[in-house]
């Protein structure tokens, strides 16, 4: 008999975990502090708490550890071994700058300067080596690296997408001297074209490897100490999930990871409700988190900018992160202003009201004073109540007497300026791109999403809102129905009109295989493995591309790809951007891309759904006065998860459960549908 599958997502306040027993049925969640410097311990108090690892059969992880490290700078001491004369590609980038405006601006490299050493060798653009490789300067500038405290080394030399045979040559050299696995050579993270995304790419999978293998295996250790015997995989910023070796081999594919999981969460959740476009709102102690599903599609991206100058080539979904969540630290700047964040108080010490000792008011603090979140039963049961007494205070000092409010108005007003940055994030990623935010629902989980959802769909003219069963833990169910994928790359660089069909069929074959290889290894149980082909390609002298999907698929080791079905694709997928064609141009195809994606058995969102037995009378809880625009109002108090299918409850209400509480201002009211899900609309 199989054993539960749990998804775990540790964030920066509350690790989030979801168990699924296919055998039984059973569902279960837990919501337990996080320990930031020492995630294990968050990790396996939730496992304990939902029977302890010796009783799962698979874990899979959405893990910030990559994200926080290129955020906070804190990855490896990086070396780099480069061609002679192109150690400061990683300092010149593209040439961009910070600030669009005015003549000063900063950028530090992950890699000192004196750390980026060069030695003699020479690839040409088509792949000819002009000069081999000098593997004794090789030798020397390793020895070198180590010697001035190197950790990790990146190896990038230049036109190594066409041919990597002098790459691998030093590589080869480095290893037999590096005393640790952490090296990692363009050729095999990224052999694709544009020097700078490859060199940025590598040198940040050298620059993570050493914090996230560290992490992964002290997570391995600690499991095993537990009694665990299973299966343990990662999400990937893809959202699919990978084996921790791949995870070891290319870390920097788990720069988004946890907020990929909530993603595909979030999508499958809008699909089963009957909502194809939706926005994911991920409000969380530190972040929030935006995406788009539009047509029922996640969006996903070729590249990501997680920093100014640190780009990661790999495909990744599209999320726009701002510093508000829950912890974002409220003050009133130098000009006067009121900010709320990015400085968070993370879950030590915490918001105000935690007891913890800091002294600055927070988001929360703003939610506990104006009565919409409950004190005396917050989330994650880490604390027997919240001191509301002392958030009020520290929102009078910091914020009101600066700004000569009282409280509430102090506290209404941090509301405000947090729900206008939400909102703006938003509109970056749906009117600015050509959306109707009419057209959408706003799909908020996390801690804190279904607190701010009404100002949101009023500030932004959403449709409506759908809050998921269980919105606190929606990442970590991310983690179980993610699917298994593995994403491969090659530049191609050929002409369409000179196109050898039969050349190209035997390379998206050999691709393909590698792919599903991979897919294979991971070791979890999958129902199909299917293959998707997308081409780069633009007209001549055209610099960017257009994604191409191609309408083919891998049968008895052919595609039986032809050019007629390149072209036809490329048309297609140029006028969708672009609204024309331009005729008489040669086309070029740049890069192949190939995705071998592992479809997981079905989660059936329907057992989400609320036991027949609940009553709408039975959920009530009585009334309590919440502070909405100005005023306090008597709102009804609901136990959300006794709630029956099709029950309605106008606001103003304020629903409850164990990891999240739900908001439902004045003018909206919330229905429950046949999956659990709350569907809040303007009453």
């Amino acid at each position: 008999m199989s054993r539960p599958i749990v998804g775990v997502d540790v964030g920066g306040t509350f690790t989030d975990l979801f168990l699924y027993d296919a055998a039984t049925g059973a569902l279960r969640t837990a919501k337990v502090p996080s320990n930031r410097g020492d995630e294990a311990s968050g990790f396996l108090a939730g496992l304990r708490a939902l029977g302890g690892a010796a009783s799962m059969d698979a874990v899979v992880h959405g893990t910030t550890v990559g994200t926080n490290a290129l955020l906070e700078r804190k990855g490896a001491r990086l070396g780099v071994i480069t061609t002679a004369g192109f150690r400061d590609v990683l300092e010149m980038r593209r040439r961009d700058r910070r600030h669009t405006w005015g003549l000063w601006g900063d950028f530090t490299p992950i890699a000192e300067r004196d750390l980026r050493l060069e030695v003699p060798e020479r690839t040409l653009a088509d792949g000819t080596i002009r000069m081999p490789v000098d593997l004794d300067a090789v030798r020397a500038a390793a020895r070198a690296l180590l010697e001035a405290g190197a950790e990790a080394c990146a190896i990038t030399f230049i036109n190594a997408h066409a041919n990597g045979a002098n790459e691998a040559a030093a590589a080869e050299a480095v290893r037999a001297i590096w005393p640790n696995p952490h090296v990692s050579v363009s050729s095999e993270i990224l052999p694709e074209i544009r020097e700078f995304e490859r060199s940025s790419t590598t040198a940040l999978n050298a620059y993570l490897q050493p914090g996230v293998a560290g992490y992964l295996s002290r997570l391995e250790g600690a499991l095993a100490e537990d009694g665990f015997n299973g299966r343990f995989h990662i999400v990937q910023s893809n959202g699919g999930i990978m084996s921790t070796a791949t995870a070891r081999r290319m870390p920097v594919r788990t720069a988004l990871s946890g907020p990929a999981s909530g993603v595909i969460a979030a999508a499958a959740i809008a699909r089963a409700a009957g909502f194809e476009n939706a926005v994911t709102c991920d409000l969380g102690g530190t972040s929030f988190d935006v995406s788009l599903v539009a047509g029922g599609r996640m969006e996903l991206a070729a590249q990501a900018t997680i920093d100014f100058g640190l780009v990661i080539r790999s495909p990744m979904i599209e999320i726009t992160t701002i510093g508000a969540g829950g912890g974002s630290i409220a003050q009133v700047d130098r000009g006067g202003l009121l900010q709320v964040g990015p400085e968070s108080a993370g879950s030590r010490p915490g918001p105000v009201c935690y007891g913890q000792g800091n002294e600055r008011p927070t988001l929360t603090d703003a939610n506990v004073v104006l009565g919409r979140i409950n004190a005396e039963r917050p989330i994650g049961g880490a604390l027997a109540r919240l001191d509301v007494a002392a958030a009020r205070q520290a929102i009078e000092r910091h914020v009101g007497d600066p700004l000569g409010l009282d409280a509430m108005a102090a506290a209404e007003a941090i509301l405000r300026v947090a729900n206008a940055k939400m909102a703006g994030a938003i509109r970056l990623v749906s009117i600015e791109r050509g959306h109707d935010p009419g057209r959408f629902v706003a799909l908020p989980f996390g801690g804190g999403g279904a607190l701010h959802v009404g100002a949101l769909i009023r500030d932004v003219g959403l449709k409506a809102a759908l809050v998921p069963r269980y919105p606190g833990v929606t990442s970590a169910l991310g983690c179980i129905i993610a699917d298994v994928r593995h994403d491969q790359v090659r530049t191609l660089n050929l002409a369409l009109d000179a196109l050898d069909a039969t050349a190209l069929d035997a390379r998206m074959v050999a691709e393909a295989e590698a792919a599903r290889a991979v897919v294979a290894a991971a070791g979890l149980p999958v129902d199909s493995v299917e293959t998707v082909f997308e081409l780069d390609m633009h007209y001549g002298g055209q610099t960017h591309t257009v994604s191409v999907p191609l309408p083919v698929v891998l049968r008895e080791g052919t595609t039986r790809i032809t050019a007629a079905i390149v072209r036809s694709a490329f048309e297609a997928a140029y006028s969708r951007a672009f609204s024309r064609l331009l005729p008489g141009l040669p086309v070029r195809i740049v890069t192949l891309r190939t995705a071998a994606i592992g479809r997981r058995p079905a989660f059936d969102l329907a057992m989400l759904a609320p036991p027949a037995a609940t009553t709408l009378a039975g959920a009530m809880r009585g009334t309590r006065p919440v502070w909405f625009g100005g005023a306090w109002h008597d709102a009804a108090i609901v136990a959300r998860l006794e709630l029956p299918v099709g029950s309605v409850v106008p606001g103003p209400a304020i629903l409850e459960q164990p990891d999240a509480t739900v908001v439902v201002e004045p003018g909206l009211a919330a229905r429950t549908d046949r999956f659990g899900n709350l569907i809040i609309e303007r009453a």
